[in-house]
């Protein structure tokens, strides 16, 4: 069974910086891609970053620059740098792990591409 587990959220002031960290078991973390996706009060659940399984990345637009994922397989740990954090980034972030072989960046940008999920945790950015 799949167990995903984040950690590292919290209140920050704008311009700062949060490393959020996803825990795994259950899970082969270089097999399928990963993400992390964010969801507002009020909003749809959208994609922050994915990573897939040869190390290569996807955005989203409003944090290219300002973020970077990354992998450590011997940790199964999957991890979100935040920097120049803006109040716009206030939202709960999920960490996602897929488990089909879907190649197109245009459908892993989708929530509905990933199949286990953890419980979220909370970013919260003051101006």
């Amino acid at each position: 069974q799949v167990h995903l587990v984040e950690s590292g959220g919290g209140s920050v002031q704008a311009g700062g910086s949060l490393r959020l960290s996803c825990v795994a078991s259950g899970y082969t973390y270089s097999r399928y891609c990963m993400g992390w996706f964010r969801q507002a009060p009020g909003k749809e659940r959208e994609r922050v970053a994915i990573l897939d399984p040869y190390g290569n990345t996807d955005y989203g637009d409003s944090v290219k620059g300002r973020v970077t994922i990354s992998r450590d397989d011997a940790k199964n740990t999957l991890n979100l740098q935040m920097n120049s954090l803006k109040h716009e980034d206030t939202a709960m972030k999920f960490c996602a792990a897929g488990s089909r072989n879907i190649q197109a960046w245009i459908l892993l940008e989708r929530p509905d591409a990933y199949d286990y999920w953890g419980q979220g945790t909370q970013v919260t950015v003051s101006s």
